[in-house]
């Protein structure tokens, strides 16, 4: 069967971009990978990530799964669905932006214990958090991402570019910690939340601008 190297490449974009902004919040694994990567090592942090990359795959799964059972209704209605999936990401971004991520903090344990154990502990941390899944429905809908009618392959690759774009951040991340370990300080945490909050709430505020003015096109 025929495949559209510009329909995968589409795909490949949007599910690195969901991937990305699904794991970047300070939320509870994240101030948990920074606080690993700090006092165990990089690796350590990012072994943190692969396990919360995990939990978010399992429910980007779960989001598409619910999404596709109405998807008739969905792609009457993809307007309105953008706009709404805009508006919950803009809602998104203004609380991760309000929050403050060093009430999270936990004093060090002391022991580094195993890969396997702090990547259990990244993935049981995040999978106890199933409000991600607005966060998907957002990104979902914003980004009219993988749907019913789409090839196999299309999902399959649409699903491994979240991931990808989830062990992305983590990568990142843990090496940007890592890096300016000596310069980094826990406030630095906090101001990273508000930076990213704030890209959110305007990427997500001129989404639903285009939005509108698409329409406004449309009808003109």
């Amino acid at each position: 069967m025929f495949i559209d190297v510009g329909t995968i490449l589409n795909i490949i974009w949007k599910g690195l971009l969901i991937g990305i902004v699904a794991s970047a919040p300070m939320g509870p694994v994240g101030v948990l990978c920074v606080q690993r990567t700090l006092n165990k090592g990089r690796w350590y942090g990012f072994i943190t990530g692969c396990g919360a990359a995990l939990s978010d795959i399992i429910y980007a799964l779960i989001t598409g799964l619910g999404m596709s059972l109405v998807f008739d209704y969905l792609s009457q209605n993809i307007f309105y669905l953008q706009l709404f999936g805009s508006a919950l990401l803009f809602l998104f971004g203004l609380l991760m932006f309000r929050s403050n991520p060093l009430h999270l903090l936990r004093p060090p344990s002391g022991k580094k214990g195993t890969y396997s154990k702090n990547f259990l502990t990244g993935f049981l941390v995040t999978l106890s958090n199933p409000l991600i899944i607005f966060l998907f429905i957002g990104l979902f809908a914003r980004f009219s991402f993988v749907g019913p009618g789409e090839l196999v392959s299309e999902t399959v690759t649409g699903y491994l570019s979240i991931a990808c774009g989830a062990l992305l951040w983590w990568f990142c991340l843990t090496w940007f910690i890592n890096k300016a370990r000596n310069k980094f300080n826990l406030h630095g945490i906090w101001w990273m939340n508000r930076l990213i909050g704030g890209t959110v709430m305007v990427v997500s505020a001129l989404g639903f601008l285009f939005t509108l003015l698409g329409r406004s096109l449309y009808w003109y």
